[in-house]
């Protein structure tokens, strides 16, 4: 059964939206259980499943544009561009949209828009240590990652580290790949990977981006 409207805009309660704005502003990432319903997680997981089984996700690259190339060595997870085709992805985009309203009116960060991708990653997958945008040319400017995997097991592996802004030798937390777990953290500044998994393990993975207009072109290819 698909999640209603009502169920997950229970999932955006003003004392956790309160409660990730003052850890970005304190420490530059959030990391909270409990924060995307069962339901939902459990229809955006079955849709991700079905994907991959019929073969619907393609290879992750790194870079962009000219620069972009499969790297299996650096990323070996598979994605699919999140739309509102369904129910459940609608209802989570909804969701960001009103984290983006948030942030924008606690911080004044202009965001602008959201883009996210279903990441799947098959056992022995990983993806090394790396930052979402580059400080003085980003316009990722927050990255959000929602876990979609019931019953995570303490051995399954697949767990996301993130090091510290400061120093990025200095592991600051290490997320399980739990459903309903959700973290956010400053795109430019927040060094993170992601751990060899033993299981097949889901994910939404999104960032909230300014406007890097140039000659007409909404965030031109660099």
């Amino acid at each position: 059964m698909m999640p209603t409207r009502e169920a997950f805009a229970t999932a955006l309660p003003r004392a956790r939206l309160a409660e990730l704005v003052d850890a970005l502003v304190e420490q530059g990432f959030y990391v909270g259980e409990d924060f995307i319903p069962a339901e939902l997680c459990a229809a955006l997981h079955h849709e991700l499943d079905a994907m991959a089984d019929h073969e619907a996700l393609e290879a992750a690259g790194i870079g962009r544009g000219q620069e972009h190339a499969l790297r299996r060595d650096i990323r070996g997870d598979a994605i699919r561009w999140l739309d509102r085709e369904s129910q459940a992805r609608r209802q989570y985009l909804e969701a960001m949209a009103e984290l983006q309203q948030e942030l924008n009116q606690a911080l004044f960060l202009g965001l602008f828009e959201y883009e996210a991708h279903f990441a799947h990653y098959p056992p022995g997958a990983f993806y090394r240590r790396h930052l979402d945008s580059f400080r003085g040319r980003a316009n990722r400017v927050i990255s959000t990652v929602g876990y979609l995997n019931p019953d995570w097991p303490e051995d399954g592996g697949g767990e996301m580290v993130i090091f510290a802004a400061d120093d990025p030798e200095r592991e600051v937390a290490r997320v399980r790949p739990r459903a309903g777990t959700f973290a956010c953290f400053l795109s430019d500044r927040v060094p993170h990977e992601v751990l060899p998994t033993r299981l097949p393990r889901a994910s939404i993975a999104g960032w909230f981006r300014r406007n890097a207009s140039l000659g007409g072109l909404v965030d031109p290819a660099r």
